[in-house]
C-alpha cells in the first residue's frame, strides 16, 4: 500500500507544470507592447519559456532586475509598477503608483526601486520586496510647477541621478536613508530629454533637446557643476525633422570613445572620454535611435527612426565606419546583446517577431514569434550600473 501511495504522489508531482530548476543569467523578458504582457525567454537555446499577462499599458515600458536576476520590475506608461518572477513565470504584484511613468531603476544594494514620473513629476521610492511606498521627491522647480523626470540612473552608494525636462536641471538624490532623501540640484541647459551614465558610474550625460550641446556632470566631483560638451555640433546646418527621440540609455561606450546619436541628423558622433571633445562624425542612413556597443566594444550597432526603421547598421570601432547594413524587419524598436556578446536580439514590432543575429558573421540565427515586441531586456543588466 505504501508503495502505491508513493507511486501516486510521484505521478501527481510529475504532472505539475512547475518550471524546471535553473539559473537566471541567460533569461530575459521581451515586452509585448500592445497586449500588456511580457514573454520570458532564454538566450542559450534562443527560445521562449512563458508569457506573463496583466501588466497594463506597456507602450513605453522599461524593465530592471533584482540582484539575483529572478525578479523583473516592469515600469508601464500608465504608472504601473509590476514585479514578475522569471523562475515561477508569474506576476507577483502590481500597483499603480502614478498617472504617467517613463521608467525606473534599482538601488546598488537591491532593496529599493525608484520610479521616474511624468505625472505627477518626480521620483517615488519603493521597497523592492513588497512594493511599499517609502518616500517621494517631487520635481517642483517653481511654485505650483512640477517637471517631467527623465534619464533616471542608479549610482553607487545608494544614489540616483535624473533630469528635469521643463526645469532644465539635473538632480542627484542620496537614498542612504530612503525615508529621508537628500537631493542636490544642478542647472543643466534647455530641455534635457534623456541621459546615460558611464559604466563606472562617474559621468552622467544628458541630451539637450533645446540646445545644440550635451550636459555632463562628473559624479565624483559634482560640486564642479554641469559643463557643456559637443557644443554647436550642428552649428551652421539645418536640422532634419525629428521623427523619434534618441534613447540615450543606449549610447555606446567603446574603449575611450563614446558613440552618440545626433538629434535630427543622419550621423553618429564620436567623442573622447579623456577630454569630451568631438573626434569624428560617422554618416549613417537615417536618424539614429539606439547606438549600442557590443560587450567587447569592437562594434557598435545602430537602429533608426522612420522611414529607415526596417534596417540596422554596424559600425566598426577601429575605423569609425559602417561595415554592414542589415534588413531586419518592419519597425525595429530595440536591440539587446547576450551577456558575452556572441549574439544580438532585435525586435521587429510590425513583423511580430524577435530576430537573433550572430555578431561575428552577421548571420540570422533564429526568429521568435512574439506579438508586437518592443523592449528586449536580459537579466545580466542586474550587475550593471545605470541599467
Amino acid at each position: 500500500m505504501k508503495a502505491l501511495i508513493t507511486l501516486g504522489l510521484l505521478l501527481v508531482l510529475s504532472g505539475c507544470s512547475t518550471p524546471p530548476l535553473r539559473g537566471t543569467h541567460d533569461l530575459g523578458l521581451v515586452v509585448e507592447r500592445a497586449t500588456g504582457s511580457v514573454v520570458v525567454i532564454e538566450t542559450s537555446q534562443q527560445s521562449r519559456l512563458a508569457r506573463i499577462e496583466g501588466l497594463g499599458d506597456l507602450s513605453h515600458a522599461h524593465i530592471t532586475y533584482s540582484r539575483d536576476g529572478r525578479y523583473g520590475y516592469v515600469f508601464g506608461r500608465d504608472g504601473g509598477l509590476s514585479k514578475v518572477d522569471l523562475l515561477g513565470q508569474v506576476l507577483v504584484r502590481r500597483i499603480i503608483q502614478s498617472g504617467n511613468a517613463i521608467g525606473g531603476a534599482i538601488s546598488q544594494d537591491g532593496r529599493l526601486i525608484v520610479v521616474q514620473n511624468y505625472e505627477p513629476g518626480g521620483i517615488r521610492v519603493f521597497d523592492a520586496d513588497t512594493l511599499t511606498l517609502l518616500s517621494e521627491v517631487p520635481s517642483t522647480y517653481a511654485p505650483g510647477k512640477r517637471a517631467k523626470v527623465v534619464g533616471l540612473a542608479d549610482l553607487p552608494n545608494q544614489q540616483f541621478v535624473y533630469s528635469l525636462f521643463e526645469a532644465g536641471e539635473i538632480w542627484l538624490t542620496d537614498l542612504s536613508n530612503p525615508l529621508r532623501p537628500i537631493t542636490r540640484r544642478f542647472p543643466a541647459g534647455r530641455q534635457p530629454y534623456d541621459a546615460m551614465v558611464t559604466p563606472d558610474g562617474r559621468y552622467y550625460i544628458a541630451g539637450l533637446f533645446g540646445e545644440d550641446a550635451l550636459a555632463l556632470l562628473d559624479l565624483w566631483n559634482p560640486e564642479q557643476g554641469v559643463r557643456k560638451i559637443l557644443a554647436g555640433y550642428g552649428r551652421g546646418e539645418s536640422a532634419l525633422p525629428v521623427y523619434k527621440m534618441p534613447h540615450l540609455r543606449g549610447w555606446a561606450l567603446a574603449g575611450q570613445n563614446v558613440f552618440l546619436p545626433a538629434i535630427g541628423r543622419h550621423e553618429v558622433l564620436v567623442a573622447s572620454t579623456l577630454d569630451w571633445q568631438e573626434k569624428a562624425r560617422i554618416p549613417v542612413l537615417g536618424q539614429a535611435v539606439f547606438v549600442m556597443a557590443q560587450p567587447d566594444g569592437r562594434q557598435v550597432w545602430v537602429n533608426f527612426a522612420f522611414p529607415d526603421n526596417d534596417k540596422v547598421q554596424v559600425i566598426d570601432v577601429a575605423t569609425s565606419s559602417v561595415i554592414r547594413t542589415l534588413e531586419v524587419g518592419k519597425a525595429v524598436l530595440h536591440m539587446e546583446f547576450t551577456p558575452r556578446g556572441e549574439a544580438v536580439w532585435i525586435s521587429a514590432r510590425d513583423d511580430n517577431r524577435v530576430n537573433v543575429y550572430d555578431t561575428r558573421c552577421f548571420k540570422h540565427l533564429s526568429s521568435l514569434s512574439i506579438h508586437q515586441p518592443s523592449g528586449v531586456f536580459f537579466t545580466h543588466r542586474s550587475s550593471r550600473i545605470g541599467f
